[in-house]
């Protein structure tokens, strides 16, 4: 999968996504990521890239003329027939979540721009972008690291950058609830142990055992995701016992 974030700080993204499993996924070939820096594009003597905003206000706007250049520039590397998704990285977008990841996932490149100052023109904005996303309800400098966390998000769903499937199925939120909590070495910590049922080797109570930390969890710190999975807590149910009926006995 292909990502090219359009941006006026690279170096920002590089050293973000050049580290850990995404930049080894990179080196690997999995995924490519480009980052395009949109100053590079300006056709202003001073290398502009905004400029003060119609009708008055504080702040400078980002110009149309260098991002759509820029996007032209990394439109020329489409392949035909490749499926691409342009988004930009706003407060305004609907708030990102894992199911969106599962939506991007589908396409073969997407393309952030990043925004910065307060913000960018309209009209490049109608001009080249599908869909505009938020990474929550605040505000940041730029667009940079919100592109970065969607990168990091929908990469690691590819086949073969993580290890196997169950290292993303079975996390908070993945599965629908917050995650179960996790010990390792050693044994003691501080006075504190291991729970015992996770040394019993009984991989059946271990399940359970799990399912359950993640349902009181999930149903202290995000009620509403238990919500939509009542059947967490059906599980949890104790089984009901078959009636038998009276002519079946002798």
């Amino acid at each position: 999968m292909k990502f090219d974030i359009m941006t006026l700080f690279p170096d920002m993204v590089r050293t973000v996504l050049s580290e850990s499993i995404i930049g080894r996924a990179q080196d690997a070939g999995t995924i490519e990521v480009r980052c395009h820096n949109i100053r590079d594009f300006s056709t202003n003597k001073h290398r502009n890239t905004d400029d003060t905003p119609y009708g008055g206000g504080m702040g400078m706007v980002m110009t149309c003329q260098p991002i759509y250049d820029c996007f032209q520039s990394i439109k020329k590397d489409f392949a035909e027939g490749e499926r691409v998704r342009v988004i930009y990285m706003s407060p305004r977008g609907r708030i990102f979540h894992h199911e969106i990841a599962k939506e991007l996932v589908q396409y073969d490149r997407l393309v952030f721009l990043c925004g910065h100052y307060e913000g960018v023109d309209q009209r490049v904005l109608d001009e080249i972008v599908d869909e505009e996303l938020s990474i929550g309800d605040y505000v940041v400098t730029g667009g940079e690291i919100p592109a970065c966390i969607v990168t990091d998000a929908v990469s690691r769903l590819l086949d073969g950058v993580l290890a196997d499937k169950e290292c993303y199925e079975d996390e908070s939120i993945a599965g629908g609830l917050l995650e179960y909590p996790q010990y390792t070495k050693p044994r003691t910590f501080l006075s504190r142990e291991v729970p015992e049922v996770l040394l019993s080797g009984d991989h059946a109570k271990i399940r359970r055992w799990r399912l359950e930390q993640s349902v009181a969890i999930t149903r202290e710190r995000r009620p509403d995701l238990l919500a939509l999975h009542p059947e967490a807590e059906a599980a949890l149910l104790p089984k009901a016992k078959k009636r038998r009926s009276k002519g079946s006995e002798t």
